[in-house]
């Protein structure tokens, strides 16, 4: 950003008198150069300072200042958009004010009891899971099916298409742990409660 020059263009003081150096009928008489440009005004030193004193400044977080917190989630009859929405926020940092879009700053999240999350509607049946496994053709598999094989797969891949399609957000997806049952091996780290959403 280049330095504050000092000079403001008339239209940038509403309501207040400008007075302008040489202006045409004018009645100042004060000695002294004529601003750079016609219908510019010099702005006092300490003026400037004050404007450069007073300007808010963003705070931009770096890697190395974050403090990541655990937290564990329940996912017993939770509508699995929903509660992948608010995970996402969490994974990304959006809960938090010292967000910043090119640094990780969210938090790890533990969910547990992923085999009792629910659908709306009829999408255990009628939703369906595609995949290429490398060979001609696509593999494919109702909700259903997927949660009496894999359920933690359900929430993962509805957090991880609500993340960036980045690096960053496949770094933010690793701090997801989702387990089908009730216990996971992270009591080291003393994960929180976090309610997400109404149930």
């Amino acid at each position: 950003m280049p330095p504050f020059c000092g000079l403001v263009t008339a239209a940038c003081l509403p309501g207040k008198p400008v007075l302008l150096f040489g202006a045409p009928g004018g009645s100042d008489s004060r000695p002294g150069p004529p601003p750079a440009n016609p219908g510019t005004v010099r702005i006092p030193p300490h003026e400037q300072q004050d404007r450069q004193r007073d300007a808010m400044k963003t705070y931009m977080a770096k890697p190395g200042e974050v403090e990541q917190r655990w937290w564990v989630v329940d996912a017993s009859d939770r509508i699995v958009g929903r509660l992948a929405s608010e995970l996402a926020m969490v994974l990304m940092g959006k809960h938090r004010p010292t967000y910043t879009p090119h640094v990780d700053t969210g938090d790890f999240v533990v969910v547990i009891n992923a085999d009792k999350v629910q659908f709306t509607g009829k999408k255990w049946q009628q939703k369906t899971y595609r995949w290429y496994t490398g060979y001609q053709g696509l593999r494919s598999e109702t909700a259903e099916h997927r949660r009496d094989r894999r359920p933690e797969l359900i929430i993962e891949e509805a957090v991880r298409r609500m993340l960036p399609k980045t690096r960053l957000g496949r770094q933010m997806l690793d701090k997801l742990k989702v387990y089908a049952g009730a216990d996971h091996p992270h009591q080291a780290q003393q994960p929180e409660p976090l309610v997400v959403g109404a149930k």
